[in-house]
């Protein structure tokens, strides 16, 4: 009974965090949607995003670029989980490759700023072997090599997890029943390893649906999503109730993937 009590009482800063950063947040937004840009109780914001062509414009591309974001860290990132796992030092190099999500989100983009630039080093490098300067800053490739850069860790992350997690005798197993070396990535550690795939493109899908801030910085206004627009309608029209209305077609959004990439365990 006292552990119990125990356990109420140490839950209440868990329980209060997510009552303040997470459902207080999201219950603002809902309310705010129905209002216009005069305070008027309306559902004229959600008629507008649903037949406004730029909108909808808005919604295909941050689907567009957030596939194309997880599809290339995923290309990346499972190679690299996988090959870690074979490592004999395989925590620390793992440490190494979360490292960056320790440092700051806008150093990183202004870092880049300066690799890209038409001063910076990818453009010294061209120079240098005769190619000549490029628009590299402010292209659709920028954007995406970078997003790509920074989400790399949470995909590695859960897949480097999946892939630890399995038993090495079901691999030693499939080895002895003569299954050649793809058979047995395709049949065993693939499979099993689908949760980790699964979670990283959770953990990298949904946040690309709104990086409103690399938009700004690597892409140079030239890549238009629904992050952006929020962006624009809280702080630039003061338009609150428009930007909570596409904050909400973002949660939906997102849950909407959280289910059709869920765990097909969780049923069980």
């Amino acid at each position: 009974m006292n552990m119990t009590k125990k356990t109420s009482f140490t839950a209440i800063p868990y329980w209060l965090w997510l009552f303040l950063f997470v459902i207080a947040p999201v219950i603002l937004l809902i309310y705010k949607s129905f209002f216009d840009i005069n305070g008027h109780l309306t559902l004229s914001n959600y008629s507008t995003f649903l037949t406004s062509w730029t909108y909808l414009k808005m919604s295909v591309n941050s689907v567009i670029y957030a596939g194309i974001i997880t599809f290339v860290t995923l290309l990346i990132s499972y190679p690299t989980a996988y090959f870690l796992t074979k490592l004999k030092h395989k925590q620390l190099w793992l440490m190494l490759i979360i490292l960056p999500t320790w440092i700051n989100l806008l150093l990183k983009a202004y870092a880049f700023i300066g690799i890209f630039g038409q001063s910076g080093a990818v453009n010294g490098f061209l120079n240098f072997m005769g190619i000549g300067s490029q628009q590299i800053l402010f292209t659709d490739f920028s954007f995406i090599f970078v997003a790509s850069y920074i989400e790399i860790p949470f995909m590695v992350l859960p897949i480097f997890n999946a892939i630890d997690e399995i038993d090495e005798n079901l691999v030693k197993a499939g080895y002895d029943l003569g299954a050649s070396r793809a058979q047995n990535f395709t049949q065993i550690i693939l499979p099993l390893s689908m949760n980790g795939v699964r979670s990283g493109v959770q953990a990298v899908f949904i946040p690309s649906l709104s990086l409103f801030m690399l938009t700004r910085l690597i892409g140079g206004n030239r890549v238009i999503t629904l992050g952006t627009a929020i962006e624009e309608h809280f702080l630039v029209t003061q338009n609150w109730g428009m930007g909570a209305t596409i904050g909400m077609v973002l949660i939906l959004t997102m849950f909407i993937v959280m289910f059709l990439t869920r765990s097909r365990g969780d049923k069980a």
